[in-house]
């Protein structure tokens, strides 16, 4: 009997926003091969994509079904790329999943006939049931968890209910990701260790898709999962959790166990302040968690009310001294454009975030299909002034309240950070006029090699060079030259990283009769997807 095939997509998403290799599609990944499927994930994340890319992968792959999933800001990319393979194989079933499109059902089917389903929340065991009788559409209607026309309506089926064991599931399929571009990027590879989260905040998402309680995986379980990243060459590893100290019990027990086998690796997290204490922060760090994010959103204590965030600013102010004091670099972020927001609150918030001590950032709130303040914003005093789903990246104002325009929003958080980047200014003219510190040095070499990075991976900068002449002394020397010419970087800066990248097995090439021809490898142990592992 014919495997069936599922090309999934990673859709385009900004490099500038740090992203991570996709959890979540490689979680879907596992559970279609799971259910029998022979899967392919098309990344177009680290590399450049093209209508004509596209076409040339599926027809040497020749999918059943193409999948993608996204985040509101990249579903016009996910669903544009989904519209392009249905062109170009129209017998092909489509289906999407993730966050935006599970609460923005009716709206998707209907726009975009394109797409033939779209998998709503949790998608694992849905996958599971589904994947067997995809190629059926008359039994759709018996699984749960799914959304499709029908006679020009748009069915739903029941929902289908969480997953109580998470330690059932597959672990992710990081194997069928491009994982040495990633490396490249140098950004951290992200774990889950719990879904779930117990709050309430009206702008976030969290309780809606993984539910409002804490479902938490076995300790050792994860710590093996960690074990088999480190055996791949990863040092650093972000854990995703909606809360990660959700239960302070489980913690102690994963820093046991990472301890226990005496894994040498650092680690970040984000936590809620109401959650910490000075025992469990240093029992984290002692473990080897370096960093620690905290969503403090307003300095303003009737604002954090208004948004049910749960938490005080007193709570706030303690928590960070504790991971201060534990040797954790912290970090917290705040929101602009929250209803009732007025220039006298975001002062509010400013003056509170320098008075914390720690590296902190500010971002807009993005109203997102699925969440409270969206569903009831006649309630609040907030106006939505755009679905364009692009601009959906917390970077720039999209609402108004009565005190406030999008322009005096925007104008607050650049001048908020007027200082820091003057800051930055004066340190990078050290940098480059070579006086600089060497822990100012390491900063900004790896802030340029990750533009670097970014203009590589984004423009197929290596995929699409031409063959290279050969050079017995250095081989990436005819490369390095390449780059350089093509992004306009510093010479130095791209021989030496370049070089990094050869070395570490993330480029290799291939002898011609005319020169080399450079590439990028699957992963450390694999040229291409389809190659045997090497020795």
């Amino acid at each position: 009997m014919k495997k069936l095939k599922i090309a999934l997509i990673a859709p385009p998403y900004p490099l500038e926003e740090a992203p991570s290799p996709p959890l979540g599609l490689c979680y879907v990944a596992a559970a279609c091969e799971a259910a029998g499927a022979e899967v392919r994930i098309f990344d177009y994340i680290v590399s450049k994509y093209t209508p004509e890319k596209l076409r040339a992968a599926l027809d040497a792959f020749r999918p059943d079904v193409v999948g993608a999933t996204s985040v509101t800001m990249n579903f016009p990319q996910a669903i544009g790329i989904i519209q392009d393979a249905k062109a170009h194989l129209p017998q092909a079933i489509t289906m999407m999943g993730g966050p935006h499109v599970s609460f923005d059902v009716e709206n998707t089917l209907r726009r975009y006939p394109q797409l033939d389903l779209i998998v709503i929340g949790e998608a694992e065991q849905t996958l599971h049931d589904l994947i067997p009788a995809i190629q059926s559409p008359t039994a759709w209607p018996t699984i749960e968890g799914i959304a499709f026309r029908q006679d020009d309506e748009v069915l739903r089926t029941p929902a289908r209910p969480l997953i109580a064991d998470l330690d059932a599931l597959p672990l992710p399929a990081r194997h069928l990701l491009p994982m040495s571009r990633y490396e490249a990027l140098g950004f951290p590879v992200s774990i889950i260790s719990s879904r779930g989260c117990p709050n309430a905040c009206i702008f976030c998402l969290g309780r809606r898709m993984v539910g409002h309680k804490p479902r938490f995986r076995d300790p050792a379980r994860v710590v093996d999962e960690i074990e088999g990243l480190l055996a791949e060459g990863m040092t650093i590893i972000n854990v995703a959790d909606d809360l990660f100290t959700a239960n302070r019990k489980r913690v102690h027990a994963l820093c046991a166990e990472i301890r226990r086998r005496n894994l040498d690796f650092i680690w970040s997290v984000f936590a809620r302040v109401n959650t910490v204490d000075p025992e469990l922060l240093q029992d984290m760090r002692s473990a080897g968690c370096y960093s620690i994010s905290f969503g403090i959103e307003s300095g303003n204590a009737e604002m954090l009310k208004r948004v049910k965030k749960g938490i005080t600013l007193a709570q706030a102010r303690q928590a960070v001294a504790w991971s201060k004091a534990a040797g954790l670099r912290t970090h917290a972020s705040f929101m602009v454009g929250l209803p009732g927001e007025t220039l006298a609150t975001l002062e509010e918030t400013r003056r509170f975030a320098e008075t914390l001590g720690i590296e902190y950032g500010f971002h807009f709130l993005s109203p997102f299909p699925g969440t409270t303040i969206r569903d009831n914003v006649e309630q609040y005093d907030l106006e939505i002034l755009t679905d364009e789903w692009r601009l959906y990246d917390a970077n720039q104002a999209i609402v108004r309240t009565a005190a406030l325009t999008p322009e005096q929003m925007d104008a607050f958080v650049a001048d908020a950070y007027r200082k820091q980047i003057e800051q930055r200014d004066t340190v990078e003219a050290r940098y480059r006029q070579g006086t600089c510190s060497d822990e100012e040095f390491f900063t900004f070499e790896g802030f340029y090699r990750m533009k670097l990075a970014y203009a590589i991976l984004s423009e197929d900068i290596i995929s699409e060079s031409d063959t290279l002449p050969v050079d017995t002394t250095d081989p990436t020397a005819p490369l390095a030259a390449h780059v350089t010419r093509t992004t306009g970087m510093d010479a130095a800066l791209v021989a030496r990283t370049i070089k990094n990248y050869y070395e570490r097995g993330f480029l290799k090439y291939q002898q011609a009769p005319e020169g080399l021809h450079w590439f990028w490898t699957h992963n450390r142990h694999c040229p291409t997807l389809s190659a045997p592992a090497l020795p």
